[in-house]
């Protein structure tokens, strides 16, 4: 009779099924190993391992508890494999396991100068413009001119390029963003799509194409797993704003979707200033297995937009409202349409290597008429991001590496036309006239990269990376030849350009922690930049290279309730790539100097209050930037010595955020711009100006399915005369005086309401 009951305890406990399961990020979804698991109903725990796995083996509800990390409790039962999503905790943000570097690791362990925008920091402002999020942070300054209208510089890098953001690298999640001639642009995506940026400062990123100014990670929201909500949104606000999102989420244990679709109108502050925007994008992710993960993201932007353009002084202090006067009369707009499509597989080797593949494309189609011509555009890319991580040890000390490669291509046609809107009526607008130019170019480029963390020692960790790069150009004009048009086709490739980075960071006790860098990075040039006016290209010319030398410290005081970020840098430029103007409209490219870019980047966060019914935080962020053209001579000019032109001298951002548990919430913001030069000669400057926003809200359930969000912002409180963006050089023509400034908003408001039912 014993023998029968042991065989039978035996082969019930035989039959019973183990719990698995894995442990990710819920943004970008990393694997998160030491997690302590926590059984709730019979206090025992264990943690995850080094690939997120878990196993156990009582159905109950349990804890999963990590520190960077908010706390989530699940009922788990026998039969089922988990994919459980935790969400980061922006008061523990050292903590956080980021993917930058595509090598995971803790915040606090990078050796780069790195921060983390969090979805809560997105949310602080309205969801209209990007620019409010990403200038508070410290060595990043994104004017906008409007909201199709800005240029993004990081540490100063891009302040020289006149329309636009170059010299920036940006990704969305693995796809490129910025085009073959180093072009990025990022303002069109619906800011309620992103969960999180994280920001590389200075030629740090080797895997990510060794960038001068930085690389900027956009990561999307991922769908949540095992739940079904539907979530929808609208605002109204000052200038004829109106918006309106639906967010749709379905996940079950192992799929999940995600599609959001909006609407942005603005009639805009300023004449021939409507901006009309629809997007719509998918994300999915699929965990097929143990060892495979399937995720696609596409994102569509259909945009209109009117461009006021910028003004000189006198309109800009007198009748900021106005729009530049050729602007006015051809009712000048951008018209496009664009949208990306990314396939990505994950596949586990072993506990030790595996692999990530991604595969992309992407179209641009736009229509700009302009006072001085009419643009047609259409650009169609693609390419293929691959990689292997592996995890091993060397010497007995922990070895991690990630070995990979990128390659791009992309097809750029493009075609002006005569704006005839001088011969109709007033009000006509834009007329089409003859052809002015027709080119085609093909650019591409690969990126091979390597790099490594490895443990010295238990508070030591040493990193280094080597980028390579090629990339050519090919242009082919198809526009007839004549005595008045040279044929301008031709081909460009540069040398192979090797970046290599050298990290270390050091744990000096618990909280605290120093890193140190070097690292060489470089700019491409644009084929426009190549062309001279005789129509032939000007193989010369070189791109813009350089090294960055950072050290800084991170950490936590007082319980941990301050986190502290300081980074000093030099960052040394040279080949400086100039756009020296030739007419009106047009520019060509010139190699005219170098220069230093001396900073200080501070950012501070702390807990006033952490309690269940309140808590109070508060930030300051500072930037010190000391950037000067080291040797500059562009034709008889000589500029050396002077300040970088387009860039503040300092920049400061503080704020105070409330939350309640009784539903009130809300935030106040001040941000202070010192003057920036407008001029290479440094004899004209932007004055300083002060921006004060405030947001208030509230946030109810109705039950545990339907949650209500109801919200009021004001903009620039004090109603502070600015210019949100300028343009660097600018000359007058035909008598006219130069037109340097884009107005800022005056006082305004936005207000509206979200509701997200779960099913």
């Amino acid at each position: 009779m014993t023998i029968f009951l042991i065989i039978g305890f035996t082969l019930n406990a035989l039959g019973q099924s183990k719990i698995k399961g894995k442990i990710i990020d819920k943004d970008n979804g990393i694997i998160l190993s030491n997690v302590q698991i926590t059984n709730l109903n019979n206090p025992t725990s264990v943690v995850s391992n080094l690939n997120g796995t878990f196993e156990i083996s009582e159905a109950s509800t349990y804890s999963f508890k990590k520190e960077g990390y908010l706390e989530k409790i699940l009922d788990l039962k026998h039969d089922s494999y988990y994919i459980i999503q935790l969400m980061m905790n922006p008061s523990e943000l050292n903590e956080v396991i980021i993917n930058s570097n595509h090598i995971p690791k803790k915040l606090k362990e990078a050796v780069t100068s790195i921060n983390i925008v969090p979805l809560k920091a997105i949310e602080l402002g309205n969801d209209i413009n990007i620019a409010s999020v990403l200038n508070r942070t410290p060595g990043v300054f994104m004017q906008s001119g409007a909201l199709n209208t800005n240029r993004i510089t990081i540490r100063g890098i891009g302040s020289r390029n006149l329309f636009g953001t170059a010299k920036i690298r940006a990704y969305f999640k693995d796809i490129p963003l910025t085009t073959g001639s180093g072009e990025t642009t990022i303002e069109d995506f619906e800011l309620n799509t992103i969960s999180r940026f994280e920001i590389v400062k200075g030629a740090a990123s080797s895997i990510y194409g060794a960038g001068l100014g930085g690389t900027v990670h956009i990561t999307p929201k991922n769908a949540f797993l095992n739940q079904s909500a539907i979530n929808t949104g609208i605002s109204v606000g000052s200038f004829g704003l109106s918006k309106g999102t639906i967010n749709i989420n379905h996940g079950n244990a192992t799929h999940s979707f995600r599609a959001t679709q909006s609407y942005t109108h603005s009639d805009g502050y300023r004449e021939n200033n409507k901006y009309n925007r629809q997007t719509f994008s998918i994300n999915s992710s699929h965990y097929l297995n143990k060892k495979n993960e399937l995720s696609f993201l596409a994102s569509y932007v259909d945009l209109k937009a009117f461009i006021p353009s910028s003004i000189n002084e006198e309109t800009f202090l007198n009748s900021p409202k106005s729009a530049a006067f050729t602007w006015k009369q051809s009712q000048g707009f951008e018209n496009s349409k664009r949208a990306i499509f990314g396939l990505s597989w994950n596949y586990q080797y072993n506990n030790h290597i595996k692999q990530i593949t991604s595969i992309f494309t992407s179209f641009h189609d736009a229509y700009e008429p302009r006072p001085f011509n009419i643009l047609k555009e259409n650009t169609l890319a693609m390419g293929i991001r691959s990689r292997i991580l592996g995890n091993s040890k060397l010497f007995n000390k922990t070895f991690n590496w990630t070995l990979g490669g990128e390659l791009f291509k992309d097809t750029y046609k493009s075609e002006t036309f005569e704006n005839l809107y001088r011969n109709f009526p007033n009000g006509t607008g834009s007329v089409e006239g003859n052809q002015l130019s027709n080119f085609k170019e093909r650019r591409s480029y690969y990126n091979a990269f390597f790099e490594t963390t490895y443990k010295l020692s238990r508070n030591t960790i040493l990193s280094t990376g080597l980028n390579l790069n090629q990339t050519s150009y090919n242009l082919k004009d198809k526009f007839p030849i004549s005595a008045n048009n040279l044929d301008q086709s031709g081909s460009f490739k540069f040398k192979n350009i090797i970046s290599p980075k050298f990290g270390i960071s050091n744990q000096i006790s618990k909280n605290i922690g120093i890193y140190s860098n070097i690292s060489h990075g470089f700019s491409p040039i644009s084929l426009d930049e190549t062309l001279l006016p005789d129509g032939q290209l000007n193989t010369n010319l070189k791109p813009e290279t350089g090294w960055n030398f950072e050290i800084g410290t991170r950490g936590t005081f007082i319980n941990n309730r301050l986190q502290f970020n300081l980074t000093l840098y030099r960052l040394s430029i040279k080949n400086l790539l100039v756009s020296r103007r030739t007419a009106q409209d047009e520019f060509i490219g010139i190699n005219a100097g170098s220069t230093k870019h001396d900073g200080l980047e501070l950012s501070l966060n702390y807990q006033w209050l952490q309690k269940e019914i309140l808590s109070i935080n508060t930030f300051v962020n500072y930037t010190f930037n000391n950037f000067k053209f080291k040797e500059f001579i562009d034709g008889e000019n000589n500029f050396s010595g002077n300040d970088l032109t387009g860039v503040p001298s300092d920049i400061f951002n503080t704020g105070i955020n409330i939350e309640s548990s009784f539903g009130i919430y809300g935030n106040i913001n001040f941000q202070y711009v010192g003057d920036m030069p407008i001029t290479d000669s440094n004899n004209l400057y932007s004055d300083s100006y002060s921006l004060t926003n405030f947001k208030i809200g509230y946030k109810t359930s109705f039950n545990k399915k339907l949650n209500f969000n109801l919200f009021l912002g004001i903009n620039n409180i004090f109603d502070e005369t600015y210019a949100s963006q300028i343009l660097i050089n600018a000359s007058g023509f035909n008598g006219n005086a130069p037109r340097y400034y884009y107005p800022g908003n005056p006082l305004n408001y936005y207000t509206g309401m979200n509701i997200n039912y779960v099913f």
